[in-house]
């Protein structure tokens, strides 16, 4: 199955991906959305990228890196807590770097990787939590077909307080 979407494509992350995903991984306007709270050795990212070699089936996640038809990695999408016994997965998408966004990378990548949930994990749900505030990922995941299934009160912190995370839930 080739991962291409109408405008990017989706690929395994390799080694080389190492330097870049260590900019986006220790960005702090990321960390919110990622729920990390520590920047990344660049061994801790190896690591994780020979981790992925494994495969989801033993990793338990897969990162895709999404590319632009350019062919520069314009950011991720994960599925994480990959669940093979219930069939669902959790799925993040980030597309960084201002000039990258808004430009359709997102959704794009988020079809294509729900086909291959579908059709060669056979899943049946996809996942997600979002911050209550974060307009563009709700919007992001409302149009391609989740619906808001709970809502976890005052789950993030931020410099301005508390934010409630939203779930949502795909079901195929």
């Amino acid at each position: 199955m080739l991962l291409q979407g109408k405008i990017c494509r989706l690929r395994a992350v390799e080694p080389d991906d190492a330097r870049t995903m260590y900019e986006w991984e220790n960005d702090p306007d990321v960390w919110r959305v990622s729920g990390t709270t520590a920047p990344y050795s660049l061994d801790a990212l190896l690591a994780f990228i020979a981790e992925q070699q494994r495969g989801i089936y033993a990793s338990g996640g897969l990162r895709l890196i999404i590319v632009a038809p350019q062919g520069e990695a314009v950011g991720a999408v994960d599925l994480f807590d990959f669940d093979p016994v219930n069939l669902r997965a959790g799925v993040g998408v980030l597309v960084y770097g201002g000039e990258n966004r808004r430009r359709g990378y997102a959704s794009d990548a988020l079809a294509v990787v729900e086909e291959y949930a579908r059709e060669v994990l056979h899943l049946h749900q996809l996942w997600c939590g979002v911050g209550a505030d974060n307009e563009a990922s709700l919007a992001l995941f409302e149009r391609a077909g989740y619906e808001i299934s709970g809502r976890r009160r005052d789950w993030q912190r931020t410099s301005d307080g508390f934010v409630d995370e939203v779930v949502m839930q795909k079901i195929f």
